[in-house]
C-alpha cells in the first residue's frame, strides 16, 4: 500500500539521523521562546478559512509543478488573501524539503503547517525550529500512545496539531489523545482515491469544542458552499491551487463559494 511505503520512507529518514542529534533538536525546540503565528487563531475567525498548500508532487499524480518557485507561490497565496499555508516537506514521494517550510515561514505573514508523515518527536521539534506554526499528525500511522505524546509535545512547543482522521473511530482516538483540531481527509491513504463526501459524512462526529478542517478533493465553489453549510472552520486545498496558472484567481473562485 502507498501509505505503508510513505511511513517506511519517513521512518528511514528519521533513523538516518543520529539519536544524539534528534535529542538535541528536541532540547533546542524546548528552549525556544520566539513566538509563532497562531494557527488556531486563524481557525477561530468567523467563516470558512482557506489553507493553501505548497506541493510539488504526489504519489498519485506524479509531478504537479515542474517549475516550483515555492516562495513565489507562497507570496501569491498571501497576496490573494489566503489564511494559512501548508508546506509538504516529504522528500521522496512529494519532492518536498524542510528548507521550503523554513524559507516560507520566514517570508510570509500567515501561519504555516508542516505537512509530512510524522513518526518521531524530533520531526515535531524540527518543525518548530523551522518556524512552523503547526504540524500534521495522522492517526492511522501512530499508536494511541504516540498520538497523545506527539500532541502534548506540539502544544508544549507552542505548535498547533492538525490531527488527520478518515473514520469515526479515528475521530474518537484523536479526541481521546487531546486533539483540538481535527482534519477530515477525503483522500483514502491506502489507495489515494478521493471521495469528497467523506468530510460532510464525518463532520457531525467531531465534538463542538474542536476546530474541524476539510482536506483533499476540494475543487469548486459548490463544494466550498457545502463545507460552509456543514460547519467546517477551514479547508485545505492543494492540487487545485497548485495547478492554477493564476493562483489569485483560483483563490477568489473558491472563496466565491463562501460569499455566494
Amino acid at each position: 500500500m502507498i501509505l505503508d511505503q510513505l511511513v517506511q520512507a519517513s521512518q528511514q529518514r528519521v533513523q538516518k539521523v543520529p539519536v544524539r542529534e534528534r535529542v538535541k533538536r528536541i532540547q533546542q525546540a524546548r528552549k525556544m521562546t520566539t513566538p509563532v503565528l497562531s494557527f488556531e487563531a486563524v481557525l477561530a475567525q468567523p467563516g470558512l478559512q482557506l489553507i493553501g498548500e505548497v506541493k510539488r508532487a504526489s504519489p498519485s499524480k506524479g509531478l504537479i509543478a515542474a517549475e516550483f518557485d515555492y516562495l513565489q507561490i507562497a507570496q501569491d497565496y498571501v497576496a490573494a488573501g489566503i489564511d494559512a499555508i501548508s508546506v509538504l516537506t516529504e522528500p521522496r514521494y512529494f519532492k518536498g524539503q524542510l528548507s521550503y517550510l523554513q524559507a516560507i515561514a520566514q517570508t510570509v505573514s500567515v501561519p504555516t503547517l508542516r505537512k509530512d508523515f510524522i513518526v518521531a518527536a524530533s520531526q515535531i521539534a524540527s518543525a518548530r525550529l523551522a518556524g512552523a506554526s503547526a504540524v500534521l499528525l495522522i492517526v492511522s500511522i501512530l499508536t494511541p500512545a504516540q498520538l497523545k505524546a506527539f500532541i502534548t509535545l506540539a502544544h508544549e512547543l507552542n505548535l498547533s496539531a492538525l490531527v488527520e482522521v478518515h473514520t469515526t473511530a479515528e475521530i474518537q482516538l484523536a479526541v481521546a489523545a487531546g486533539a483540538r483540531i481535527i482534519g477530515i481527509n477525503n483522500r483514502n491513504l491506502t489507495d489515494f482515491s478521493v471521495d469528497f463526501a467523506t468530510s460532510c459524512q464525518l463532520r457531525q462526529a467531531v465534538p463542538a469544542e474542536c476546530y474541524v478542517v476539510a482536506e483533499s478533493g476540494i475543487q469548486t465553489a459548490t463544494q466550498v458552499q457545502q463545507l460552509a453549510a456543514a460547519g467546517f472552520d477551514a479547508m485545505l486545498v492543494g492540487e487545485t491551487l497548485m495547478r492554477a496558472p493564476d493562483k489569485g484567481q483560483a483563490v477568489m473562485q473558491l472563496r466565491a463559494g463562501v460569499r455566494g
